[in-house]
């Protein structure tokens, strides 16, 4: 999941005190003065607060009591020069830096709460190498990603200490999350030779393959009622795309600018495409209600720099713009009571490069 920020910051480049309990929801601002980084076209948001400020900040995901949130930071002015995982309470720190439960070595991405909500799961190398891990960004003129084979994934206590590592294979395993029911985990790996969903149990036993179609399949989430899987895919038709696709697999890289939203039962049945938009459409979620998804998308830029945050019905009917920054909304989450929403955005940033994570009340 860390790649697709970097995706954003990519396309940027090739472009060119939040310490209040957030508000009611009976509560809602209208008048733009009152609510100064929402866009006036922005009706499903209102009171809108930044949590961090400064640095790459993305991924942020609730705990299951709606009180906490875990995400993932690459900030120099908080030591850490590839993407690390911090958790922080939903009113944020005031700009402070907020407790690190990774180990500060190698590279991690994708954070999610354990049930109970002491414990956070990650994915990381730092088995492999302290360092960040080098890779390429453009190859033969098109954008790229690393899915480096050191990844695997753990759970730590959010003191920072290691207490289980779930996965141990020769290959990428990350971009892992629990259904809301706490009893599995999803997560993507390429351990059968591709980019594939695959679920295990909390405590890591019983892996089973769900996808299996050439192509990506990841950033998976489940479905409220923990009966599903909604995620990213890409699904390269003609000879020529999947000639590419495989050759960039065998290198340890994938090409993110082709991918649509699918939905799945947990044994990969039942099958169906979401979005048919044409460019990336990804980091989907699903209202609580069951009934709309919202997910980051750049369809609707004719230079593809352009993310934002758009909302459709779970049958692709009713699609609907929710964000307007003109550069970078994405990675959104529900609340798992549907009152909130925490999104990663570009807005308020003085015309840096930094993206910043925000939590805004939910209109529907």
């Amino acid at each position: 999941m860390t790649k697709l920020l970097s995706f954003a910051i990519i396309f940027t480049v090739l472009l060119t005190a939040c310490g209040n309990e957030p508000a009611n929801n009976e509560q809602q601002t209208t008048d733009p003065a009152a609510d100064p980084l929402r866009y006036e076209q922005e009706k499903h948001l209102t009171n809108i607060k930044q949590l961090t400020f400064g640095g790459d900040n993305a991924e942020a995901y609730f705990s299951f009591d709606n009180q906490l949130l875990t995400l993932q930071v690459t900030n120099e002015a908080w030591g850490t020069s590839c993407d690390q995982i911090f958790f922080m309470p939903i009113t944020g720190t005031n700009g402070q830096q907020p407790p690190m439960v990774s180990t500060g070595k190698g590279k991690t991405t994708c954070s999610y709460f354990m049930p109970g909500n002491q414990q956070i799961l990650y994915a990381s190398t730092h088995l492999a190498a302290d360092t960040c891990l080098s890779s390429p960004r453009v190859v033969n003129g098109k954008y790229v990603w690393a899915v480096h084979k050191e990844f695997d994934i753990f759970v730590s206590d959010l003191e920072g200490n290691v207490v289980k590592q779930l996965t141990n294979t020769d290959g990428y395993d990350a971009e892992a999350t629990v259904s809301p029911d706490g009893t599995k985990i999803v997560f993507t790996s390429t351990r059968s030779g591709d980019l594939e969903l695959w679920t295990m149990n909390i405590d890591g036993t019983d892996q089973k393959q769900v996808t299996k179609d050439l192509g990506y399949d990841g950033g998976a989430f489940f479905t409220p009622d923990s009966k599903q899987l909604i995620f990213r895919a890409s699904r390269p038709k003609t000879p020529e795309a999947q000639a590419t696709y495989k050759e960039f697999l065998a290198q340890g890289l994938v090409q993110p600018t082709d991918l649509e939203i699918f939905i799945c039962d947990l044994d990969g049945s039942n099958m169906r495409q979401v979005t048919n938009l044409g460019g990336a459409n990804w980091a989907p979620y699903m209202h609580p209600n069951g009934k709309k998804i919202v997910f980051a998308t750049n369809h609707h830029s004719e230079s593809g720099r352009q993310f934002n945050i758009f909302a459709i019905n779970t049958d692709g009917t009713g699609l609907e713009q929710v964000t307007f920054d003109e550069g970078f909304d994405s990675f959104p989450m529900f609340s798992f009571d549907g009152k909130y929403l925490v999104f990663a955005s570009n807005r308020n940033n003085g015309g840096t490069r930094d993206t910043n994570v925000f939590l805004a009340e939910w209109v529907d």
